[in-house]
């Protein structure tokens, strides 16, 4: 059960949704490249709720790349206000790996119900993902519409520098995305 949400939370990648297909989940949030095709798991889940977004996981133009958007992240806010009206008994939210465009938006649904807890929301992100790296350019445009003044920026900065010494393989990997890579802090 998630603290910070009123269900359960999973974050995932595609290649881990089949491990889900029978667990009872209501939810899911889908984030894809735009050319992906839907994944053909979803047909062996319960009947559920789902919403998908198309965007790459990029966080400054890349030829050929589609940026996430505000409109995206306003999309992610819509879904987390039907999410809480709506009983939820198990939210599910995957991109392709599951560290950045998933592991953000998870972050944005538990800032948008949990106002001025940004601290706690990177620890309980990391207790259900523990190789979260948010996509910085979603978590910037929702620190914008949720009015956090840049406290969910800097809690994201904290994140990233405490993932340094938590979990080096995936500040290192980032550190491999030349697109990405300055988004890892010195250190």
């Amino acid at each position: 059960m998630s603290k910070l949400l009123p269900c359960p939370l999973t974050i995932c990648g595609v290649e881990e949704l089949d491990g889900f297909a029978k667990v009872g989940v209501s939810h899911v949030l889908s984030i894809l490249d735009p050319a992906d095709p839907e994944p053909p798991v979803f047909e062996r889940f319960r009947p559920h709720r789902r919403t998908s977004l198309r965007f790459h996981d990029v966080v400054v133009p890349v030829d050929g790349h589609q940026l996430p958007g505000e409109a995206d992240v306003e999309r992610i806010l819509e879904f987390g206000r039907e999410f809480s009206s709506s009983e939820p008994l198990h939210l599910l939210v995957h991109c392709y790996a599951g560290v950045s465009r998933s592991t953000a938006a998870s972050l944005i649904l538990m800032a948008q119900a949990n106002p001025g807890r940004e601290a706690a929301l990177f620890d309980e992100l990391i207790e259900i993902r523990p190789r979260a790296w948010p996509n910085s350019r979603m978590v910037g445009f929702a620190d914008d519409l949720l009015g956090c003044n840049g406290r969910l920026k800097a809690a994201l900065q904290d994140h990233y520098r405490a993932t340094l010494t938590r979990a080096p393989a995936v500040a290192q990997m980032i550190r491999g995305i030349a697109h990405r890579a300055h988004e890892v802090p010195e250190g």
